[in-house]
């Protein structure tokens, strides 16, 4: 689904991964669920452009509902994946504490699991190889990808910002749709690590200019990223 000029999102409201396009290939920030390949390839197909376009798919962390199709694109297609080196190890191994579940309700949560079961959710397979970065690095892919290292989720959380896409794309940071009770807004993700800590890091994302704030669960944000902090913390 095209939100904007150069900005896709593949999946929808429960699960999302977002595609950059540009002239000079394509960039994809996250990667779902390995069902996700799917609607990869249809994005891809109403561009006019194939895997082969893609030069890197980075992860705002490692874990499994954002590593979907990520070792397939890297292991068959030859396509790097970078995430940072708080998360390698989760993102190659799985290796995740257990937190507390929180808040959920019945329907919203059989819904979320159901969605997930359909694109293969049980059946992620972790990432063989990896490309570390980390906070302020620049990336050389379309776009030119800033990290902005954003703890509490997990320790290797990270927004990515995208000048040219006008967005900044958080992951669990935060998200707009608690995928355990359906409550709609911006406000903390379930699942989180620390709390406390991923609260702390919402004020990183202040001084960057954008228009989207796009997270891996919910509806995209327009909003500016300067905002994000009150707005979370009140929802």
């Amino acid at each position: 689904m095209r939100l904007a000029p150069h900005l896709h999102r593949l999946g929808n409201d429960l699960v999302a991964c977002y595609l950059i396009d540009t002239p000079e290939g394509i960039t994809l920030i996250d990667a779902g669920l390995p069902g996700h390949w799917h609607d990869l390839e249809r994005e891809l197909h109403s561009l006019g452009k194939s895997v082969d376009d893609i030069r890197g798919l980075v992860l705002t962390h490692g874990d499994s509902d954002h590593i979907g199709f990520a070792e397939r694109l890297r292991s068959k297609h030859g396509v790097p994946v970078f995430v940072h080196a708080a998360d390698a190890d989760r993102a190659r191994t799985g290796d995740k504490p257990k937190t507390a579940v929180g808040p959920m309700r019945v329907g919203p949560t059989l819904k979320f699991f159901g969605y997930s079961l359909r694109k293969n959710g049980l059946r992620a397979r972790y990432i063989g190889e990896v490309t570390e970065v980390h906070d302020g690095d620049v990336l050389d892919l379309p776009g030119k990808p800033v990290i902005v290292g954003m703890p509490g989720h997990s320790p290797g959380s990270v927004a990515i910002h995208v000048p040219l896409a006008d967005a900044v794309f958080v992951g669990d940071a935060l998200t707009t749709r608690h995928v355990l009770t359906g409550r709609t807004g911006p406000q903390p993700a379930p699942f989180t690590d620390d709390p406390a800590e991923a609260l702390a890091s919402l004020d990183r994302i202040a001084p960057l200019a954008a228009s989207w704030v796009l997270p891996g669960h919910g509806a995209p944000w327009r909003t500016a990223p300067a905002k994000v902090s009150d707005a979370v913390r009140k929802g």
